[in-house]
């Protein structure tokens, strides 16, 4: 019996559009697309970002702010990992549906915020929001990274360097109030 490429029992195949993709199941993909919600439609990296949020939550209460930049640290070096394997697999340079690196900016940029701001529904909002307007807006080097570094590196580092805008926009704005 032949497993069928489209059921995810095969090896990588090819999308109508002719780019190869991971296997539904491979823990690239699961990752990449951080559990699917990178398949989600429009705006995959917004979706990524709002599945971050609980995340970094719960490793705030219970890890506290040290915590939370360690796991940040885990993160990218884990979407640098991961990003190399899907875009060498899926032929591609910043697929839409990985959003690992959206996970690993929006965790930076509350670690760095939360690391001396009281943790409240303001400061993640204002996080999340800060954050996806330096990842969409692209100011240097945000934009340096995004079209000068490649691989898997190249694919998470302008999230990490939108996360740091967005950690320090943050404690500029809230260190006045």
């Amino acid at each position: 019996m032949s497993a069928d490429p489209e059921d995810g029992l095969g090896p990588p195949t090819a999308k109508p559009s002719g780019r190869a993709r991971l296997a539904w199941w491979h823990p690239a993909f699961v990752l990449g697309t951080w559990f699917g919600v990178g398949l989600l439609p429009l705006a995959p990296g917004t979706w990524g970002s709002i599945a971050a949020l609980p995340v970094v939550w719960l490793v705030h209460t219970y890890l506290g702010s040290a915590g939370l930049l360690a796991a940040a640290i885990v993160v990218f070096a884990l979407a640098w990992w991961v990003a190399s394997i899907y875009i060498a697999t899926t032929e591609g340079h910043d697929p839409g549906e990985f959003v690992l690196d959206e996970v690993a900016g929006q965790m930076l940029a509350l670690a760095l915020a939360l690391a001396v701001m009281p943790a409240n529904v303001v400061i993640y909002a204002a996080g999340f929001g800060l954050f996806r307007l330096m990842d969409i807006a692209k100011p240097w080097p945000v934009n340096w990274a995004d079209r000068r570094v490649g691989g898997g590196l190249g694919v998470v580092l302008d999230d990490i360097f939108a996360g740091v805008y967005a950690g320090a926009i943050l404690l500029v704005i809230f260190s006045f109030f």
